[in-house]
């Protein structure tokens, strides 16, 4: 009987192993329905004859059987899910911390540890010194000491939550391992009914790696930094080199154009000094331009503020550049309007600004295209603006402008000459200045340069107290995502600041 009720089972216990409670329990219900499946079809057959009360009674007790024995192997299952339910919720912590992270410090107000848990308390227990009932204070290590206090101190003043970064002493020193355990305290006030502060529940974090990324970061940055000022020694000492035979060669080929000592034979002659006069002064402005650079950059390069006739200064350079616009083949105008008045700046550094920009906008506008200088007053600001029809800029290469050597690099400017550095120079100095760098540009429509000066000169002054400006300069963060056309997404404030 015990093989068949097993058998019956296993075909319902879905996958389940069959409890041996159950087929006893089986066995004893059968054991007693048996005399009732004899006795229950003879009363009946006596009351409604063989043919009908035989059939009535077996099937009467078979079902009754049946469902007693479904609600007893049922309750039986239940009771004992109920019971595993029971002993694993007994093996569970009641306290939720014991599956947190860390060391979990239950202090009073004065900072004396009553309870440890957490799930990393073993190896925390193991490093502190017999904490439960000593004060927290006596695990820190003595430098740390006092920002330890000033945190239970902020906490007793109305703080709800004071985060710290502590050290805490080994016990025991091992040949592996350092005198101090790194770790970031996380307290939490616990107040009573009129607010006063009962006790503090403080989470202990382990934050040797963080510290060890930090070190290695620190050790990046003075790598970068060394790099950095060996690089700007070396443009300086290089370009004050180049200058020297370089203006000799400006000299000397100005006296053979100018014929002074005699008559060149030919046409050819003739050509060939007007090409090494045009190729040395084209070198030395590149050397001039890494020169001031390198000044900017090392936080020497200083401005002469004066009182500079703005309208008078733009037009100089629009005369100046007139004859490349003109070999160009492009059109040059200024659209300046009246009571501009005078603006405190450097003067040789405002006019660099606007040659830059304006040589920059004639290079890559081709002929038939026009470059146009405006210039506008607000308040205490002046706005130059520098706009050209020429090829644009995609919105994807927005990001790469005004580093150092670099040209956005396309199939189209690829033939266009330069070294890359006159947005460079022109956003250093516009940051001298205490102002602000914007480039609104569409590919095959055109470019407009904004530049931002602070009108009385207060800009220049502010900055002049470190003297030196961010490099390479950036007129839009990495990764913008500038899908219509290429306007940077804000006016980039070149603050002055330590490199």
């Amino acid at each position: 009987m015990d093989g068949l009720l097993a058998r019956l089972l296993v075909r319902h216990a879905v996958g389940r192993p069959v409890d041996r409670a159950e087929i006893v329990a089986l066995r004893r219900l059968t054991l007693a329905v048996l005399p009732a499946l004899v006795a229950v079809p003879a009363i009946l057959t006596l009351v409604f004859g063989v043919a009908t009360g035989l059939p009535i009674g077996f099937a009467l007790v078979t079902a009754l059987y049946l469902l007693a024995a479904l609600a007893l192997v049922s309750g039986l299952r239940l009771g004992s899910e109920r019971d595993e339910a029971e002993t694993v919720l007994a093996t569970i912590p009641t306290d939720p911390y014991e599956y947190c992270p860390g060391l979990f410090l239950t202090l009073d107000a004065t900072g004396i540890v009553r309870a440890a848990g957490g799930r990393d308390r073993q190896m925390f227990l193991s490093f502190l010194r017999e904490p439960l009932s000593r004060a927290f204070v006596e695990q820190v290590h003595v430098s740390d000491r006092l920002a330890f206090v000033q945190a239970l101190d902020e906490l007793r003043l109305g703080a709800d939550v004071v985060v710290t970064d502590l050290r805490l002493d080994r016990p025991v020193i091992g040949l592996d391992q350092a005198q101090f355990l790194n770790v970031r305290l996380d307290m939490t006030a616990v107040r009573s009914d009129d607010g006063t502060l009962a006790g503090v529940r403080a989470q202990m974090l382990d934050i040797e790696g963080e510290m060890l990324m930090r070190d290695e970061v620190a050790r990046k940055e003075e790598e970068a930094s060394a790099a950095h000022e060996i690089k700007s020694r070396f443009l300086a000492a290089v370009s004050h080199e180049m200058r020297t035979p370089l203006n000799a060669i400006l000299g000397f080929s100005d006296i053979l154009i100018g014929e002074y000592f005699g008559k060149l034979e030919n046409d050819r002659q003739r050509e060939y000094v007007q090409l090494i006069r045009q190729s040395g002064a084209h070198l030395l402005s590149v050397v001039n331009t890494m020169l001031d650079m390198s000044k900017i950059e090392a936080g020497r390069y200083e401005l002469m503020l004066e009182d500079v006739d703005l309208a008078q200064s733009l037009t100089e350079c629009e005369r100046m550049l007139s004859l490349q616009a003109q070999t160009k083949g492009v059109k040059l105008t200024s659209r300046l309007p009246k009571g501009l008045g005078e603006i405190s700046a450097d003067g040789r550094a405002l006019r660099q600004i606007v040659i830059n920009l304006v040589g920059n906008a004639i290079k890559f506008t081709d002929a038939g295209g026009a470059v146009n200088i405006d210039a506008a007053r607000h308040g205490n600001e002046v706005t130059i603006s520098i706009s050209d029809t020429g090829i644009g800029i995609a919105p994807e290469k927005m990001a790469l402008l005004g580093r150092p050597f670099t040209q956005v690099q396309n199939d189209l400017n690829r033939n266009y000459e330069g070294s890359g550095l006159g947005l460079s120079l022109v956003k250093g100095l516009t940051a001298l200045h205490g102002g602000t760098f914007r480039i609104e540009s569409r590919a095959g429509e055109g470019t407009v340069v904004l530049v931002t000066l602070p009108a009385d000169g207060s800009g220049a002054r502010a900055a002049g107290e470190t003297n030196m400006v961010e490099f390479p300069p950036r007129l839009a963060e990495t990764g913008t995502d500038l899908t219509r056309g290429g306007k940077a997404p804000a006016h980039d404030e070149a603050k002055a600041k330590i490199a």
